[in-house]
C-alpha cells in the first residue's frame, strides 16, 4: 500500500475522531473508550498495511 494512502487515511481518521470528540455530546468515559478502540484499530490497520501484522501474530514468548 502506498505511503500516501496510509497518511491520508491517518489524517481522515484523526479529523473524524477530533470532530466526534469535539461536537458529539458523550460521557467522558465513553469518549475515552472510543478513543482507545479507534487508536487500537488504526494501529492494527497500519501494521496490516505495511505487512508487519504477521510478525505480531506469530510472536512467541519463550522461557
Amino acid at each position: 500500500m502506498p505511503l500516501l494512502n496510509v497518511v491520508v487515511f491517518l489524517i481522515v481518521v484523526g479529523v473524524a475522531l477530533y470532530l466526534v470528540n469535539r461536537y458529539v455530546p458523550m460521557a467522558g468515559s465513553i469518549k475515552s473508550i472510543l478513543n482507545i478502540v479507534v487508536v487500537v484499530a488504526v494501529c492494527v490497520w497500519v501494521l496490516q498495511a505495511v505487512g508487519m501484522w504477521g510478525d505480531v501474530t506469530s510472536f512467541r514468548l519463550q522461557r
